[in-house]
């Protein structure tokens, strides 16, 4: 089967062509610059931009099946002046576009890499969010994505493209970047966290846990169609999560208790409310759909994903 993956020079993208090269997909990636290290046996194409006026048709030549992952992702310091019309352009036209591409050229069925914060930014361990969960997304980032899978579903309607969305909480695993290496970093570095009192619950999944999970779904019968919310199956507080990368890291976590809401005082004084409320407030995800209609179960565990990651990191710093 020949795969045609966007966003091959990500995070999630680099870890999925490897994956398909391993089981032996025909791969072909398309970036917008030539990668510096080239995952072997893929095929790389050059898409300078992603948004209403791009070609894919000479990337979409002989594909059967697209899994689509490029897209404009948070930005921690947004300066434009209209920060949803430049999600849009990308996230939105630019995958309705692709979408249309690929259903003229005769692909049977598009996988998009969606977001969990389509249904929202909260959900507690005793009503985590589920397929049935109604959509809430409330920053630009989110909006744009679950205007693209409204686009999609329409687009499959019409022209019977086959398509799965798969919505992801936090992603960590060896590259990982963002606030979980901010969080490696400081870990890694022994600076104390005032966080012992959280009692938050989060899902997350590994990298290599999503890219086989997304494998799966390009073949699966059964997901054709279906939208489906995945995470590593184990749900952690933030001090909980801190105590287990500080121990993957061979390092003491520590950790020390301050009242919950003198620290979301602080973030309202500092400006930092959101980055405050992700650390204290929970997201979980029943990912039980997925694992019964299509057989999957995470290949990794929580604490083995920790260990890669803690490797990949101590591997940096040996070049630093």
């Amino acid at each position: 089967m020949k795969v045609l993956v966007t966003g091959a020079s990500g995070f999630v993208g680099i870890a999925l062509c490897s994956h398909l090269v391993s089981r032996d997909f025909d791969t072909i990636a398309t970036v917008r610059n030539s990668p510096d290290a080239l995952v072997p046996r893929v095929d790389y194409r050059i898409v300078t931009k992603l948004d209403a006026a791009t070609d894919w048709h000479d990337a979409l030549a002989g594909v059967q099946t697209v899994i689509h992952c490029a897209a404009r992702v948070h930005v921690m310091h947004d300066y434009s002046q209209d920060p949803l019309t430049e999600f849009r352009c990308v996230n939105t036209l630019g995958t309705k576009t692709l979408a249309w591409a690929a259903a003229h050229c005769g692909v049977k069925r598009l996988v998009f890499l969606s977001s969990i914060k389509v249904n929202g930014e909260s959900a507690p361990s005793d009503a985590p969010f589920v397929q049935a969960s109604p959509a809430k997304p409330q920053d630009p980032y989110a909006i744009s994505k679950w205007e693209a899978e409204q686009a999609l579903t329409q687009i499959a309607a019409e022209t019977g493209l086959e398509l799965v969305i798969l919505r992801c909480p936090l992603v960590y695993g060896p590259g990982v970047k963002g606030n979980f290496l901010r969080l490696l970093q400081a870990v890694n570095h022994g600076i104390p966290m005032p966080l012992t009192l959280a009692r938050n619950r989060r899902s997350l999944i590994y990298l290599d846990n999503l890219t086989d999970a997304i494998a799966t779904c390009l073949t699966h019968p059964a997901a054709a169609g279906k939208t489906y919310l995945m995470s590593d199956g184990e749900d952690v507080s933030t001090a909980e999560l801190i105590s287990r990368i500080a121990q993957a890291l061979g390092k003491p976590s520590r950790l020390w208790p301050c009242p919950l809401g003198l620290m979301e005082l602080a973030g309202m004084l500092t400006g930092k409310s959101d980055e405050i409320a992700r650390l204290l407030g929970s997201l979980c995800i029943d990912s039980s759909k997925i694992r019964s209609e299509l057989d999957w179960t995470p290949p990794y565990t929580l604490e083995q994903g920790l260990a890669e990651t803690a490797r990949w990191l101590h591997g940096q710093n040996k070049y630093d």
